[in-house]
């Protein structure tokens, strides 16, 4: 087990990396800065294991060494991301739930093309015009990661995939599909 070099947890609202997780909420910044969130451990774990680079680890202070959040943070350190243990309430004020989950994290997006192959070997992509609701967006690409297909296509002034809501509605599949635009 890696000795892990963590952080003094983070308890103030007015933290920057608060901050910063907080805007990936809003579309601009995601396209600023390349990121978004993904939330719940078993999530992040997958996305880790496909190989998806997290930048950021915001977690419940005193869980490093929880069974789920410890490969987390080991892939993490691997990777040059920066983890941010922190109270229950920031969690819940950056995933703007009362419920938080234990750990959100910052993925680096992906984008591709409709010729781009990932190995799944399926020739089928699903192609979506002008989808408007994130959690419609989430739902479709569940079922496009389902059905075997290589990804889906967004025509038009579609919602952002990369939304919370539509990350929190694919329940892991945004990792999974490959994601064009046109």
């Amino acid at each position: 087990m890696l000795a892990l070099n963590l952080p003094d947890p983070i308890t103030s609202a007015a933290n920057a990396e608060v901050k910063r997780l907080r805007a990936l909420h809003e579309r601009k910044y995601r396209r600023q800065t390349g990121w978004f969130l993904a939330e719940g451990t078993r999530i992040c774990t997958e996305a880790v294991s496909l190989g998806w680079r997290l930048h950021r680890l915001a977690f419940l202070a005193g869980r490093e060494n929880d069974r789920h959040v410890r490969p987390l943070l080991e892939a993490l350190e691997r990777d040059g991301g920066r983890a941010l243990p922190m109270t229950e309430s920031l969690l819940g004020r950056i995933s703007r739930k009362d419920n938080p989950q234990m750990v959100l994290g910052a993925f680096e997006q992906r984008l591709t093309t409709p010729d781009a192959r990932s190995g799944r070997g399926s020739p089928l992509w699903v192609a979506l015009d002008r989808v408007r609701d994130p959690g419609n967006l989430g739902t479709i690409m569940r079922t496009a990661d389902a059905t075997g297909a290589e990804g889906v296509i967004l025509v038009g002034d579609c919602t952002d995939p990369y939304s919370v809501e539509a990350v929190r509605a694919s329940m892991g599949a945004v990792f999974n599909v490959g994601i064009a635009m046109m």
